[in-house]
């Protein structure tokens, strides 16, 4: 690969690589707010705002897969666990150092958003490597048995399978430390479950767009990956 090229490569990993760690950080410092939402009136599904941006990780390390190989994928998942645990690092000692008495936001105010557990975090990391690793392996698995066609097979199968696995883990991990009360476990497995399989099934067509402008890009060949 010619030099310039091989920038180009470099510059877009890092601002994948960057997109990932943002929503990663965001899912871990708004999960605290529930909500309600009913698409159409056809279902009713209670979770986590975290939740939200959190599939879009997968969206953007299948990409990387995709794109730059199971290696590449895996340092992202890496950086993404030390940046977090960075962030939290910060929160904390915010949280800790006593606020002024002109202070806009109050100890109180401050906990009440920011105010990690360290049985949440905890669960929340676990969860994230257990399924971010798992979704990297299926993902190449079914890659390497189609010999790189269907696109959507692996996406798909990887995505779904990983975030069952997230999900479940998180909860079970938040019950067991009573973060949360057994009698919820169910609702929120269902409800963050099927929301992030909407989402997966959504964003395929988002993949095969990005991976056909990457390859169109640097002149890639079907299941050719960028090295540099």
């Amino acid at each position: 690969m010619e030099e310039k090229k091989r920038q180009k490569a470099h510059f877009y990993y890092l601002l994948l690589a960057g997109t990932f760690i943002a929503l990663l950080v965001a899912c871990n410092l708004i999960f605290q707010k529930f909500i309600s939402w009913n698409p159409l009136g056809l279902y009713n599904f209670e979770f986590s705002v975290g939740i939200i941006p959190y599939p879009l990780t997968f969206l953007v390390t299948d990409l990387i897969s995709e794109i730059y190989g199971k290696k590449k994928a895996n340092q992202v998942v890496v950086v993404g666990l030390v940046t977090t645990l960075v962030v939290m690092g910060v929160v904390f000692i915010g949280d800790i150092a006593n606020a002024t008495e002109w202070s806009p936001v109050s100890d109180v105010e401050y906990s009440k958003v920011f105010g990690l557990t360290g049985v949440a975090v905890a669960a929340s990391m676990l969860a994230y490597l257990l399924a971010q690793f798992i979704d990297i392996r299926v993902y190449h698995f079914w890659k390497k048995l189609t010999q790189g066609k269907h696109l959507w097979l692996r996406n798909n199968c990887s995505t779904i399978f990983s975030q069952f696995i997230d999900t479940a883990t998180v909860l079970l991990l938040l019950c067991f430390f009573g973060a949360i009360d057994w009698g919820m476990f169910g609702l929120l497995l269902l409800n963050g479950f099927l929301f992030k399989v909407i989402v997966a099934l959504f964003d395929t067509p988002l993949l095969y767009l990005t991976t056909y402008l990457f390859r169109k890009k640097f002149d890639l060949k079907e299941n050719e990956e960028l090295t540099f």
